[in-house]
This record gives C-alpha cells, sequence and structure tokens, in this order.
C-alpha cells in the first residue's frame, strides 16, 4: 500500500495514499479498533455532516465573506455534495466506539471535505480546521449531525412505513367489518367482536404513534450549531447560528432552527430520549401487533386458525409441510431490539456531564438502528404478511358460537348470578348455554332465542 505524510497538532502520520482522510482521522482509525468494519458511524451521520458543512460554509461566507471565499465556497459546496450523495463513504471509515463527543468524525469530515475541495481547486485551498470547521466545534457540530439525522430517520423511512401499515389496516378494516367473532381478554374467551373492529385497534395504535412521532420533530429541529465549544458561541460571528440553521433548512428541505439555548442542546440529549420514546411506542404496538397476527393465525389445525396468513417459506428441516409465522418473529425480534436501544439512549443521555454529553456516537448508533429497522420490518411485513391476511369465517363462526362468554348478552334477563351458574353448568356438563339456561329454568327455549343474538353484541349501540 501506498501512503502519503499527513499531520496534525501532534505530528506526522502516514494515511493511505488513496484516502481523503488525514491524520486525526488515522489516528482514531489506528487507537479504536472496535467493531471496525462492521460498527461504522451510521451513513446517516456522515450525510448529515455532509448538509452542515457545506450550511456553515454558506453561512461563513455570508457573514465573513473576507475569510470564507467564494472560491473556498465552490469547492467545499462541491466536496460535500459528494458527502450528502454517498460518494464518499469509503473515506469514512471510524467507529462508533470512539471518542463520547464525536470528534473525531467530525474531524473525519473536515479532513475529507478539505483534501477533496482541494482536488477540486486543484491547488491547496481549504485547511480542515481553519475553513471547514469554521465557526464550529465538534462539540455543536455532532449534535446537529445527530438531530438532522434523527429528523431524515423519522420523516423519510418511519412515516412512510408507519403510513403503508395504517393503509393496509384501513382497507382489512373495511373488508373484515361485518365478520363477527369472539374477543378475547387474559387470552380467555371474551364477548364477540367484529374482525374490522379487531383491526381498527392496530391501525389507529400505529396512528397515535405517527402523532406521539410528530410531536417529538420541533424539538429535534433545533440545533446546536453555533455554540461551539460550551454554548457561548467563541470564535463564531453574530448571528452565525441563525444563518446556519436557514442555509440547513434550505438545504435539507425541511424546517430547522437554531436552539434558544446553546448550553441545553450542548449537553442534554433529551429530545432524543423523547423521540426515541414514541419510537419506543411504536415497537410496543409492532410487537402487540404481530403477536396477535400469529396467535390468531395458530395452527392451522390444533391453534385458534381464525385467519390465513402468507405462506412464505418451509418452517422446518424436520417436520414436512410446516410454515411458520416468520414475518411475525422477525417484527418481535425488532421490537425487542429496539426496546434495548432505548435503554442504552436513556443511560446515555444521562451521562452529560457540566457542558457537554460524551456518549452521542452510542445515542446515534441506536437511533439510527431503531428507525432503521423498525421501518424495514414493518414494510416487509405488510409486503409478506399483512395484505395477504384473510378471515376464516367459518372458524371464526364456530369459535364464537363455542365461546361460554356469550352468555354476558343474558345478564340484563337473568341476572349476573343466574348467568354465571349458566356458564358454569355448560362448561361442567360440557352442554351449550342454551341447554344450561333453559335446563336451570331461567328462560324458556323461545325466550333464549329472542335474546340470544352474538352477532348483534359485536354493535350493542345499534
Amino acid at each position: 500500500m501506498e501512503y502519503k505524510i499527513e499531520h496534525d497538532s501532534m505530528g506526522e502520520v502516514k494515511v493511505p495514499a488513496d484516502k481523503y482522510w488525514g491524520a486525526q482521522t488515522e489516528r482514531s482509525h489506528e487507537n479504536f479498533e472496535i467493531g471496525v468494519g462492521i460498527e461504522t458511524m451510521p451513513r446517516e451521520i456522515t450525510k448529515a455532516f455532509g448538509y452542515l458543512k457545506k450550511a456553515a460554509a454558506m453561512a461563513n461566507n455570508a457573514l465573513k465573506p473576507e475569510k470564507m471565499t467564494k472560491e473556498k465556497l465552490s469547492a467545499i459546496k462541491k466536496a460535500c455534495d459528494e458527502v450528502i450523495a454517498g460518494k464518499l463513504n469509503d473515506h469514512f471509515p471510524l467507529v462508533v466506539w470512539q471518542t463520547g463527543s464525536g470528534t473525531q468524525s467530525n474531524m473525519n469530515a473536515n479532513e475529507v471535505i478539505a483534501n477533496r475541495a482541494n482536488e477540486i481547486a486543484g491547488k491547496k485551498l481549504c485547511h480542515p480546521n481553519d475553513d471547514i470547521n469554521m465557526s464550529q466545534s465538534s462539540n455543536d457540530t455532532f449534535p446537529t449531525a445527530l438531530h438532522i439525522s434523527a429528523v431524515y430517520a423519522i420523516e423519510d423511512k418511519l412515516f412512510p412505513a408507519i403510513d403503508t401499515l395504517v393503509a393496509t389496516f384501513a382497507k382489512l378494516e373495511k373488508e373484515n367489518m361485518k365478520i363477527v367473532k369472539s374477543g378475547r381478554t387474559h387470552l380467555q374467551d371474551a364477548v364477540p367482536i367484529s374482525f374490522g373492529q379487531e383491526i381498527s385497534g392496530w391501525r389507529t395504535s400505529l396512528e397515535r404513534d405517527r402523532k406521539m412521532l410528530e410531536s417529538s420533530l420541533p424539538y429535534l429541529k433545533q440545533l446546536a450549531l453555533g455554540g461551539t465549544a460550551v454554548g457561548t458561541g467563541l470564535n463564531a460571528p453574530k448571528g452565525f447560528d441563525k444563518k446556519v440553521a436557514e442555509c440547513v433548512s434550505e438545504l435539507t428541505g425541511k424546517k430547522f432552527v437554531t436552539a434558544p439555548n446553546k448550553f441545553h442542546a450542548l449537553t442534554s440529549k433529551d429530545e432524543l430520549v423523547f423521540a426515541h420514546g414514541a419510537i419506543k411506542a411504536l415497537a410496543a404496538d409492532m410487537m402487540k401487533i404481530a403477536n396477535d397476527v400469529r396467535w390468531l393465525a395458530s395452527g392451522p389445525r390444533d391453534g385458534l386458525g381464525e385467519i390465513r396468513i402468507p405462506e412464505n417459506e418451509p418452517g422446518s428441516s424436520i417436520m414436512p409441510g410446516k410454515v411458520n409465522p416468520t414475518q411475525c418473529e422477525a417484527v418481535t425480534m425488532v421490537a425487542v431490539q429496539v426496546m434495548g436501544n432505548d435503554a442504552a439512549i436513556g443511560f446515555a443521555a444521562s451521562q452529560g456531564n457540566f457542558e457537554l454529553n460524551v456518549f452521542m456516537p452510542v445515542i446515534a448508533y441506536n437511533f439510527i438502528q431503531s428507525t432503521r429497522l423498525l421501518a424495514e420490518a414493518m414494510l416487509s411485513f405488510n409486503k409478506n404478511c399483512a395484505v395477504g391476511i384473510k378471515a376464516d369465517k367459518d372458524k371464526m363462526h364456530h369459535n364464537l358460537y363455542n365461546s361460554l362468554m356469550l352468555v354476558t348478552a343474558l345478564n340484563p334477563y337473568i341476572g349476573y348470578e343466574n348467568a354465571a351458574k349458566t356458564a358454569h353448568k355448560a362448561f361442567d356438563e360440557n352442554i351449550s348455554l342454551k341447554e344450561a339456561c333453559v335446563g336451570l329454568g331461567f328462560l324458556t327455549a323461545a325466550e333464549f332465542d329472542k335474546v340470544f343474538k352474538p352477532e348483534a353484541m359485536a354493535f350493542p349501540q345499534k
């Protein structure tokens, strides 16, 4: 391998000649051999750095044109565009497990953009610290990149996945609204419900989760940029914080604003804890929905068997013909991972000391992973399972009329205690509710038939 010699404030360092990174990136690359090639800093963070470095150059050009010249700005913008497009991903090798402020990832961006900008300009025009990092600090750029990437993850990944599954459930809900089945509470028989009503609960859960995620966005759209090292804004020109937020908004098409208190923005990660709490709520609901689906589809003969789901692949290496609810299992595993990530994010956010939180890379890693996994799992579940859900009307009808909890309809006519006696007699003697009720003398056969209408119990207000 051929090398080039780069230098920083600590001296010279050998760097692979075909890489744009410099001395500080190389030091981190060599000093943190933890998860190399596996737990690399998320590309969503790299992309966010592309946006914020371009925005910073634009703001500096507007406020300090004598230092951020048009020539520098032009080269920097082109280099940043390549970062944003992912063309320079191979030049961002650093792992999550590095300095807790993300300083080395900030310098990785500074060095790559500077060296690529110089190559574009055809001369040594830009310096990583003096130009690319102008008016900034790692302490305000990394939380800014974290917020930008979080907003993108929620709005461009999670929301479309939620909307897709909601649309599927809305269709199934309408198609199955008149199919009445046995309800279940505590995993025991309960009073009737329509399958459409049951699905409406799934749909509304996802819609509510989306609303909760929406409520977190105004906080995530506040940027720390402009606070520099400790929140005072040292070495940044007046108005830089507002101007750079405007530039980020212009570049991303998303409305970002400067954080009103930079001391809070640098040290507290409460916005991310709050937002990920909503992501965890979504994961919890997806766990519930996936479990409902696989319980309802259990069988095919010895389970509930009330719905049929797509058969996607063989389920056993030894049992011929076995098919498993694998999409549901994938969703539930993802939900478990997200819940674990939530714990990690909460612990990490609680560790801010004085003017800085130094657990930001692990927050970024877990937050981005949660949104990516959930979005992809929901889309997979929708495509390979939800759209193919079919009600087994015969099994639903059989289970409905076999349920002892239909006795609840008799409460207004024979009272709770007599209804309980009827249910126990029917269960103990393995007879129908009608036989038990008539046998106990609570109602005649004709009276029973007049008031006992299981399908109507699902729509008591009509």
